[in-house]
């Protein structure tokens, strides 16, 4: 199963939108549409450091891109990350092209409350509540131009995905750790948009909804795995437990025979 991350999809989904000011070098502007944009479609502060860009190579870094969690889980960022680059096609014509979304070493954060509702779920509803509801349903405006794009590509690698259980009730399945942290694999996907592109936040909404899918699958997957291992571990002590009373009374039958 392709584990992906919604971080990158919401990269398209902003950027995009922005890639054709490319030749303005306007980085201000990008990065002040990545923040508007981004908390419009997540419900939640998207909050970007600067957005660089080297004309002369065709790229393009935005740098500490950070996602608060949505109201009801805790203060800590549901995703972050240090730099993300764009190699960049095409920015004469359109659709417009971006060759690859590189980033390395996101962090997410996959909590869940009281209730069993995690802090992903949400933002993928929030996005959703956004979203088209029919192919022929137009997306939600934007301020300003909203150009047809492809992304040829899209590579995410060591990806940290932390997980924290701290306000799930286990009921008598006493588990001993509820935070952990476990690293994924690297992660590719695209194209996007071929042949004839689509537009920008159409783009990066559909992006960001199917990396949603996949990490929230893969954080479930991950946290099955967790505490099937704490039930086990759990049922072998009891196990234990229970043989070592066993063994006792049996040890005192059997003293009852020799005495």
């Amino acid at each position: 199963m392709k584990k992906g991350l919604m971080i990158f999809g919401l990269l398209i989904l902003l950027i995009a939108g922005g890639a054709w000011y490319m030749l303005s070098g306007a980085g201000d502007f990008i990065r002040s549409q990545i923040e508007q944009q981004g908390s419009q479609y997540l419900g939640t502060t998207v909050a970007v450091s600067k957005v660089e860009l080297a004309l002369t190579d065709g790229r393009m870094t935005i740098s500490e891109l950070n996602v608060k969690n949505p109201k009801g889980f805790s203060e800590a960022n549901a995703f972050s990350l240090a730099a993300v680059t764009l190699d960049i096609g095409d920015v004469i014509n359109e659709p417009y092209v971006i060759q690859t979304v590189s980033v390395n070493a996101p962090a997410i954060l996959y909590e869940v409350d009281a209730n069993g509702q995690g802090n992903l779920m949400v933002l993928k509803s929030n996005l959703e509540a956004q979203l088209p509801k029919t192919a022929n349903e137009p997306a939600p405006t934007t301020e300003g131009p909203n150009p047809l794009v492809i992304v040829e590509n899209v590579t995410v690698s060591n990806v940290r995905l932390m997980f924290n259980f701290e306000k799930l009730p286990t009921g008598d399945l006493k588990i001993d750790t509820k935070a952990y942290e476990v690293t994924l694999p690297t992660f590719n996907a695209g194209p996007i948009g071929k042949p004839n592109g689509m537009p920008a936040n159409q783009v990066g909404a559909a992006v960001v909804n199917t990396m949603l899918d996949n990490v929230i699958a893969a954080a479930k997957v991950e946290a099955k795995k967790r505490l099937a291992a704490e039930a086990k571990k759990k049922v072998n002590e009891e196990i234990e437990k229970q043989k070592g009373k066993l063994l006792e009374k049996a040890g005192d039958k059997l003293k009852g025979l020799f005495n």
